[in-house]
């Protein structure tokens, strides 16, 4: 029943689970292609790779101003952080050039694990890479957190079959963090006026959360 109540969902949000493929999800939303590049080397980030915060910050930007919505900024410092922590993904395209990029962070006394910031860069989107950035990330938060809920926030429908594809539900902003922290990370968001005015109960971005193994 929950199977088909997330298809249901993801339906009347314009995704046909069945039949729609990724390339087509995506292309609804993202440029044209520039190149088409298969090999990537994506990898659990190091402090070396800290010099491609600026890239990171940068095309992250492009994307929201882009998109107009739903994406949430963060401060070099704190992406830097996050890379020097390894609490993040780094893809690399075959000729040593940055291609894509996701991190996560702990709530609530690591209760909860936030996968977040899932950039790709634009020439290299429409490769399948999203998704292989996504697994990496989920399978990270899984060993270094075993025994937290693992969530995503996003507007983008794309992401929300990526989620469904690896076991996540949809949920009501209630079963999300209550940690302050973490709702003063939607500050950069454009839609943030409407997260405040509905009392962090809704807001325009999906909330979806994966049950670790042992609360099933």
């Amino acid at each position: 029943m929950k199977t088909r109540y997330i298809d249901l969902f993801l339906s009347k949000k314009g995704l046909e689970i069945s039949t729609l493929s990724e390339s087509t999800a995506f292309n609804t939303i993202e440029p044209p292609i520039l190149e088409s590049h298969s090999d990537f080397n994506i990898k659990i980030a190091a402090p070396d790779d800290v010099y491609l915060i600026k890239e990171i910050s940068e095309e992250t930007a492009a994307a929201a101003a882009l998109r107009g919505t739903g994406i949430s900024g963060r401060p070099p410092e704190y992406l830097a952080e996050k890379i020097k922590n390894g609490d993040a993904v780094i893809a690399l395209a075959a000729d040593g050039s940055w291609a894509g990029f996701s991190f996560i962070s702990s709530w609530d006394q690591d209760r909860y694990v936030s996968n977040s910031g899932l950039i790709v860069a634009a020439r290299f989107r429409h490769t399948g890479l999203a998704r292989k950035i996504k697994e990496k990330i989920f399978e990270l938060s899984r060993q270094k957190y075993p025994d937290a809920y693992i969530f995503s926030l996003t507007s983008g429908l794309p992401v929300m079959k990526m989620n469904h594809e690896l076991g996540f539900e949809p949920v009501t902003y209630s079963e999300l963090p209550s940690d302050e922290n973490f709702w003063k990370s939607c500050q950069s968001c454009v839609n943030c006026a409407v997260l405040e005015s509905k009392n962090r109960k809704n807001c325009l971005c999906t909330a979806m959360r994966y049950e670790p193994q042992n609360m099933k």
